[in-house]
């Protein structure tokens, strides 16, 4: 699980058990510390209902024997493996931390003076992080939240698939038609995935001739393409200088990339079938759609990957979930950049950032601001970055306030402030 948080845990109170726990894929390394200081011995348990079971036995008998009334759990922010031992906990009366890895990496060192990482030193280092006030609660997403952030992250891993795969067709159809692209320009369009699932060779194309070539162009496109570009097709082919020896593999190889290709872009409509039918079921999502230039897909990603927007409490804690809350590094008279710190969850600011695209267009919500940003000297992108934190804090007071967008919202915003 990575960056599900909220507020900052300032202090272990002194009826609080901390625990903390070094996951892994196979086994989880857990330790326990008391209020004074006191520790438990470094322990292993499998990941497993078993071993968590056990892990749990273990940490209620410490927390009895000292008489403590509250049990907090800290890990360090990882991937997939933590998932299933943070779900189980949470049926139980703890709460959940997490620390960055950053700073985990950091105080390590300071540890023996030695950069090390072992399974033993893992767990008393993040206790350290806990108890200096630098761990964050853990926003767990639950029922129709928890579909759409796994229906995202499903969208994203297949958007991502689909783009190595065009790289790699590219790459063989230059291997046996080197002048194919220039002529048809995109790969990404149906029209010239179409040619090359059924015409890759040059000698398909003048064999099927141009009057032929431009029915089917016109067919597939729709009209948009036709004789000009089958002529131009058509011409390339008879001269080209593509690989003869060892085509047939290469051919071979390029139809089952297409298919591939097309299956993915089936499997991304499906998902966004599900993600439309789920923001549904999502009260506030009627406040994030009426914000002219975010759809219903973008709605549904913003939602799920912050898990929530109704257990966030203050801009300031959306803003750094995301991680586009600013810093520099300034020493002296050396005065530093201010940048975004980009420790929050980056498929979220993807998803922001290309929801700013839209919204600084002409006609858009933002577009005076940005070109305010743009008059100040501010690069193109950094402009895009500061949009994206305002829309941020723009849809989360939508959604504080149970208020549709208006053009004037940020008018009243301010004259409410103001009184």
């Amino acid at each position: 699980m990575r960056n599900g948080n909220t507020k900052k845990l300032k202090r272990i109170s002194e009826g609080t058990l901390l625990v903390t726990v070094d996951m892994g894929k196979v086994k989880h390394t857990g330790y326990y510390r008391f209020p004074d200081g006191a520790e438990g011995k470094i322990f292993e348990f499998s990941n497993s209902r078993h071993g968590f079971e056990n892990m749990w036995q273990r940490v209620c008998d410490a927390k009895r024997s000292h008489n403590l009334t509250e049990v907090v759990v800290g890990f360090e922010s990882t991937g997939p493996y933590a998932e299933p031992l943070l779900h189980f906990l949470r049926k139980h009366n703890v709460r959940l931390v997490q620390v960055n890895p950053f700073h985990t990496k950091r105080l390590k060192e300071l540890q023996g003076n030695s950069p090390s990482k072992t399974d033993q030193k893992d767990p008393k280092v993040i206790a350290d992080i806990i108890e200096l006030g630098h761990a964050l609660t853990v926003i767990i997403p639950e029922g129709t939240v928890a579909e759409l952030r796994r229906l995202t992250q499903a969208r994203e891993r297949s958007i991502q698939r689909k783009s190595m795969l065009m790289s790699q067709l590219q790459d063989l159809v230059f291997l046996i038609f080197p002048e194919f692209m220039p002529v048809m320009k995109d790969i990404t369009i149906k029209s010239t995935q179409h040619l090359l699932k059924h015409y890759p060779k040059p000698q398909d194309v003048v064999e099927t001739g141009v009057k032929l070539l431009t029915q089917i162009l016109k067919k597939v496109s729709r009209g948009r393409l036709g004789k000009e570009r089958s002529e131009a097709l058509y011409q390339v082919a008879e001269a080209s200088i593509g690989l003869r020896e060892g085509q047939a593999s290469i051919v071979l190889e390029i139809k089952e990339i297409v298919s591939a290709i097309e299956s993915i872009e089936r499997f991304v409509k499906e998902l966004e079938k599900h993600m439309s039918k789920h923001l549904k079921d999502v009260p506030y999502s009627r406040f994030i759609l009426s914000l002219k230039g975010i759809g219903e897909i973008t709605a549904a990603g913003l939602i799920g990957e912050m898990g929530d927007f109704k257990k966030f409490s203050t801009i300031s804690e959306v803003i750094k979930h995301a991680g586009l809350d600013l810093f520099e590094i300034s020493s002296g008279k050396h005065k530093g950049t201010r940048r975004i710190s980009k420790r929050g969850r980056p498929l979220l600011r993807k998803l922001l950032f290309f929801a700013s695209i839209n919204v600084v267009r002409k006609g858009g919500i933002l577009h005076e601001q940005y070109l305010q940003h743009l008059d100040k000297g501010m690069p193109k992108i950094k402009a895009l970055i500061a949009i994206s934190r305002k829309l941020l804090s723009i849809i989360f007071a939508l959604v504080r306030d149970h208020n549709m967008y208006m053009n004037s919202y940020s008018k009243l915003q301010q004259l409410k402030e103001a009184a």
